[in-house]
C-alpha cells in the first residue's frame, strides 16, 4: 500500500511538473536576455551593413537575393541576371515575394540584413522557452539562450552576405515550441514558414515530423509535419526548380558520383550505401561534427553512467542537413563559415536541453542519496584533499555552472568566429574611397559589368553580371558600364580582369571615364 501511496504521489508531482513547466514556456522573457537578443540583433546588423559599406559584400549571395526581391518589389519578373535563371528556380524560396514588400517602403539592400539579424538573435527567445518549458531554471534557461548568441555559426553566417534560410531557424524552434504547447495553428505556420524559405528545408521538416510523430509522441503534429514537408520536397524539386530553371535542382551536380537527378540520388543512397560510406567514416567528416558541436561539446556528453543518451533522439531531424553536408564534394559546406549548417542549430540545441532535462528527471527518481555524495566530493575537490573516492562525473556535475558554461562558449566563438575577417577588410581600405567614387558615376539602372565583390552594389537594375560570367572572346554590347578593381580583384577572376581591362582601352566602344587607384571605370560610347 505504501509503494502504490508512493506511486500515486510520484504521478502526482509529475504532472504538476508539467503543467508548471508548460507555464514556464508561455512566460515573458526576464528583461536581461531581451537586452541580450536586442543587442545581438544590433551587433549582428552593424557588423553585416559594415562589411557591405566596405565592399567586402559579394553577388553570391547577397547580390543575387538583392537583385531578384528588387525586381519583385518593382513588378518586372525576379530574373536573376547574375545565375541567369529565374529566383524560383534555385530554391523554389517563395520567401522572396513577402521579403519584397519591404522594398515597397524603401528598395534598400539593408533591409535584408536588418531581417537576417532580427531572426537570428530572435531564436534565442523560443531557445529559452524551450528549456524553461523542459524544468530549467532562470539562470539556466537564459545561459543556454546566450550559448545560443555565442554560436559561432550564427555569427558567421549573419556576416556571409543574406540568406532566406536563417528566417528558418527561429521558426523551426518556434515548431518545436508550438508542438509541445499543443499549439497547432502556430505550429503549422511556422511550418509554411520554413519550407518558404527553401526547398531543402523540406526534408528537416519531413525528419522532424518523424521525430515528433515516434519520439516525441505527438502523432498529430508528426503527420502534419510529414505531409507537408514530403509534399513540398515533390513539389518544388520535381516542378518547380525545373519549371525555372530548366534543369534539375542546382545542388545536384555536388553529389554526381550517386547520380544525376534527385531521384536517382535517394535511390542509391538506400540501395548503394558502400557509395558513401567512405564519406561519413572520414577524417574530414569527423573534424566536421567535432567543430560543430565543440561549442555545446560538454553540454552534450553524459559523463555519467546512469545518465542514458535518449536525449540525443532530438538530432534526428539534423540527420538529413548532415548528410547533405557530409555528402558533397564541396568542402566549403562542411565549413563553420557558410550557411550550410544553419538547419542543425535547433537540433542541436534542443538536444542540450533534452540533456539537462534528462538529468532533472534521473534526479527526481530518488537518488538524493547519491546527490549528497557527488556535492560532498565536488566539494571535497574544491578543498583539494584526497582524490580517492573522487569520480568524474561528479566534477562534471560540479562546474556545469551557467557562467562557466557561457565562457566555454565566449572562449570557441573567439577561436572560430568569422570576425576575423575585419583584419583583412582593412588590408583593402586603400581603394576604398576611388570605388565609392566610381560607384557614384554609374547611371542608375544601367547594364554593368563588374567583379563578385562589386556586383552587390548595383543589384537594383535587370543587367549586372560577373567577369566569371564571360571571357576574353564575350561581345560587350549589352553593358553600358565596366567597373573593375585591379588592385584588389576577386581571386577566381583577376586574369581576366587584367586582360578585359586592356582590351577595354584599345576599344572604340568604350571610354574610361574614371581611374584612381588601380580601380577602373569604362562606359559605353554612344552609337
Amino acid at each position: 500500500m505504501q509503494n502504490r501511496e508512493n506511486f500515486a504521489d510520484d504521478r502526482e508531482d509529475i504532472s504538476v511538473s508539467i503543467a508548471e513547466n508548460r507555464e514556464e514556456g508561455r512566460s515573458q522573457l526576464p528583461s536581461s536576455l531581451v537586452w541580450a537578443i536586442a543587442t545581438a540583433a544590433a551587433i549582428f546588423f552593424l557588423c553585416s551593413s559594415l562589411r557591405h559599406a566596405l565592399f567586402q559584400s559579394t553577388a553570391f549571395d547577397l547580390g543575387i537575393f538583392d537583385q531578384a526581391i528588387y525586381l519583385i518589389s518593382q513588378n518586372q519578373t525576379p530574373f536573376s541576371s547574375l545565375m541567369g535563371i529565374h529566383i524560383l528556380g534555385d530554391h523554389a524560396a517563395v520567401i522572396y515575394y513577402p521579403l519584397a514588400w519591404l522594398y515597397k517602403i524603401s528598395p534598400d539592400v539593408h533591409w535584408l540584413l536588418l531581417v537576417q539579424a532580427v531572426a537570428l538573435s530572435l531564436g534565442a527567445w523560443p531557445t529559452w522557452s524551450l528549456a524553461r518549458l523542459a524544468g530549467l531554471n532562470q539562470e539556466q534557461s537564459a545561459a543556454i539562450a546566450l550559448i545560443y548568441l555565442l554560436y559561432p555559426v550564427v555569427f558567421n553566417i549573419n556576416l556571409f552576405d543574406f540568406h532566406p534560410e536563417v528566417i528558418a531557424l527561429p521558426a523551426l524552434l518556434a515548431a518545436i515550441l508550438a508542438a509541445r504547447l499543443n499549439k497547432i495553428v502556430w505550429f503549422c505556420t511556422a511550418i509554411v514558414l520554413v519550407l518558404s524559405c527553401k526547398a531543402v528545408l523540406s526534408l528537416t521538416v519531413v525528419a522532424m515530423g518523424f521525430w515528433l510523430f515516434f519520439s516525441e509522441k505527438k502523432q498529430r503534429y508528426g503527420a502534419i509535419a510529414l505531409l507537408l514537408g514530403a509534399a513540398w520536397f515533390l513539389i518544388a524539386s520535381q516542378k518547380i526548380i525545373p519549371f525555372f530553371s530548366g534543369s534539375e535542382v542546382a545542388g545536384v551536380g555536388r553529389y554526381g558520383y550517386l547520380g544525376k537527378s534527385v531521384l536517382e540520388i535517394i535511390i542509391n543512397l538506400i540501395l548503394k550505401p558502400q557509395l558513401v560510406l567512405g564519406k561519413i567514416l572520414s577524417f574530414d567528416t569527423f573534424k566536421y561534427l567535432f567543430l560543430l558541436t565543440l561549442p555545446v561539446i560538454w553540454l552534450l556528453l553524459p559523463f555519467s553512467g546512469k545518465l542514458r543518451l535518449q536525449y540525443l533522439t532530438a538530432l534526428i531531424p539534423a540527420l538529413p542537413t548532415l548528410l547533405i553536408n557530409i555528402l558533397s564534394d564541396l568542402s566549403f559546406q562542411r565549413s563553420l563559415a557558410y550557411q550550410y549548417s544553419v538547419p542543425v542549430i535547433p537540433f542541436l540545441f534542443l538536444a542540450v536541453i533534452a540533456k539537462e532535462e534528462t538529468r532533472k528527471r534521473e534526479e527526481r527518481k530518488g537518488n538524493k542519496e547519491e546527490d549528497k555524495a557527488n556535492k560532498q566530493h565536488f566539494l571535497t575537490w574544491v578543498n583539494l584533499p584526497q582524490l580517492k573516492n573522487f569520480r568524474i562525473s561528479q566534477l562534471w556535475r560540479g562546474i556545469q555552472l551557467p557562467r562557466i558554461m557561457i565562457m566555454w562558449s565566449l572562449i570557441i566563438f573567439l577561436l572560430l568566429g568569422e570576425y576575423k575577417d575585419f583584419y583583412l577588410y582593412l588590408n583593402r581600405l586603400d581603394t576604398w574611397q576611388a570605388t565609392r567614387e566610381a560607384v557614384a558615376q554609374v547611371q542608375p539602372q544601367s547594364s554593368i559589368l563588374t567583379d563578385n565583390r562589386l556586383a552587390p552594389h548595383f543589384a537594383h537594375r535587370p543587367i549586372v553580371k560577373l567577369l566569371s560570367q564571360i571571357s576574353p572572346q564575350t561581345n560587350l554590347a549589352e553593358f553600358q558600364y565596366i567597373l573593375l578593381n585591379l588592385r584588389h580583384p576577386w581571386p577566381d577572376t583577376e586574369k581576366l580582369g587584367d586582360t578585359l581591362a586592356n582590351q577595354l582601352k584599345k576599344s572604340p566602344d568604350f571610354k574610361l571615364t574614371y581611374q584612381k587607384n588601380e580601380v577602373l571605370l569604362f562606359k559605353r560610347i554612344p552609337d
